[in-house]
C-alpha cells in the first residue's frame, strides 16, 4: 500500500499492511539537543526517521496580512515584542528555559477593534492565501501516493487569541452577541476560502484548531459550546462533507473530554494529540466514544524521556488500538527537549514494530 491508501484505510477501520508511522513535532530546542547528540544537522528529518509522507494544500486561513513584528523592550534577560497576531508578549532568553511567554497585551480590547484591526485581516478574496504555482501544485497532487489536507480553521482558539483567555471569558456573558456575531464571521470566511480548494483537489482530511482546554477540563461549559459554537462548526463541517472530506481531525491540547460529543455531533470526528498529562488515555476514549472517533498522538513524552522500560509499557498500552484501527500512535505534543535522542530513537524503532505487527494484509 502506498502512505495514501494506508492512511484511508486506517482511518476506515480497513485492513492494511501496516498501521500508518507519523512523526515530526518537535520543540526546536529538541532538534538542538539532538543534534549536539548525533542527529545530522542537514538532515531532511522526514527521510531521516523514515516516517510516512503527508502534506497539506498550503490555503492560508490565517490573518492576512499578520501584523508586523516589533521588538518593544530588549535586556539580556527577556524580549518583549509584538508578534505576527498582533499580541504583545515577553518571552526569556534563559536557555533551556521552556517556560510559557508572559502574555502582556492582545489586539482586540473592543468592537471597533474587531472591526477596524481584525475582521479587515480576514479577508478570503486575499490573493496571498493560495499558494502562487497552484495550477501546478493541483497537478502534482492528481498523481499523489500520499495523504493530504486541508486547514479548516478554529471557531473559540483563533478569538482567545484575539482577546486573551479573560476577555473572551468574560466576553461570552457581558456580551454574547459580539461572540456570536464574530463565531459566525469566521465560519463564513473559513468555507469561503476552502471551497475553491475543495472543488478543485481531491482532499483526504482536514485539519482543524482550538487548545480549549487545561489538564482538569475545557474553558468552557458544554452548555455554551451548544450554544454558540454547534452551528459555526456545522456549516465548515458540512461544506468539507458536501466535498467528499469525510475526515476531519481537531487539535485540542488539555483534557477536552466533556466536549468530546458536542464535536462529534458538530461533525469532528478525530482528534489529536490526546495529552497524558492531562489525563487523557486513548485506549479509554475509544472504549467510551467508539469507532466514531478516531485518534491521533496519545504517546506520552515523559515514557520517551524516561527510556526503553517506560517506552515498551507505552505502546504495549496502545497496542490494542493499532489492531483495532482509527488509530495512528504519535508523541502527545511536541516531543521536548529532555528526551534524549537514542531515547527517541529507540522509541520510532519500537513504533514501527508495533505498527508494522498490527498489519492485517
Amino acid at each position: 500500500m502506498n502512505d495514501r491508501e494506508r492512511f484511508l484505510a486506517c482511518m476506515n477501520y480497513q485492513p492494511v499492511d501496516r498501521v500508518p508511522q507519523w512523526e515530526l513535532w518537535y520543540w526546536r530546542e529538541t532538534i538542538e539537543r539532538w543534534e549536539d547528540e548525533g542527529l545530522p544537522a542537514d538532515a531532511h528529518l522526514e527521510r531521516y526517521f523514515d516516517v510516512d509522507r503527508r502534506d497539506g494544500v498550503g490555503v492560508s486561513v490565517g490573518l492576512v496580512p499578520g501584523f508586523r513584528e516589533e521588538t518593544l523592550e530588549e535586556t539580556d534577560e527577556y524580549r518583549i515584542y509584538r508578534d505576527r497576531n498582533g499580541v504583545t508578549r515577553q518571552e526569556f532568553k534563559t536557555k533551556g528555559d521552556l517556560t510559557m511567554p508572559k502574555w502582556l497585551r492582545f489586539p482586540m480590547e473592543t468592537r471597533e477593534d474587531w472591526e477596524t484591526l481584525i475582521k479587515p485581516r480576514l479577508n478570503p478574496e486575499s490573493p496571498v492565501r493560495y499558494p502562487l504555482r497552484w495550477e501546478e501544485m493541483k497537478r502534482l497532487w492528481a498523481q499523489r501516493d500520499y495523504p493530504l489536507s486541508i486547514s479548516a480553521g478554529s471557531i473559540y482558539g483563533w478569538i482567545r487569541n484575539w482577546m486573551g483567555f479573560e476577555r473572551v471569558s468574560v466576553t461570552l456573558y457581558d456580551d454574547p452577541d459580539w461572540i456570536q456575531e464574530m463565531m459566525d464571521y469566521v465560519a463564513d470566511f473559513v468555507v469561503a476560502v476552502i471551497t475553491p480548494a475543495l472543488e478543485q483537489v481531491d482532499i483526504d482530511y482536514a485539519l482543524m484548531w482550538e487548545d480549549m482546554a487545561y489538564k482538569t477540563g475545557p474553558h468552557l461549559s458544554p452548555a455554551m459550546f451548544r450554544r454558540f459554537m454547534l452551528k459555526p462548526y456545522k456549516k465548515i463541517t458540512s461544506c468539507l462533507r458536501d466535498h467528499g472530506v469525510d475526515l476531519i481531525f481537531l487539535d485540542c491540547d488539555g483534557n477536552p473530554e466533556d466536549l468530546v460529543p458536542l464535536w462529534l455531533e458538530a461533525g469532528v470526528n478525530g482528534l489529536y494529540p490526546l495529552e497524558r498529562a492531562a489525563s487523557v488515555d486513548p485506549v479509554e476514549w475509544r472504549r467510551k466514544f467508539g469507532r466514531e472517533l478516531r485518534l491521533i498522538g496519545g504517546v506520552d513524552k515523559r515514557a520517551m524521556a524516561a527510556g526503553k522500560d517506560a517506552i515498551d509499557a507505552e505502546l504495549a498500552h496502545l497496542t490494542p488500538l493499532l489492531y483495532d484501527g482509527g488509530y495512528i500512535p504519535w508523541c502527545d505534543h511536541l516531543v521536548p527537549p529532555d528526551v534524549p535522542f537514542q531515547n527517541y530513537l529507540y522509541y520510532v524503532y519500537r513504533m514501527k514494530e508495533a505498527t508494522e505487527a498490527a498489519g492485517t494484509l
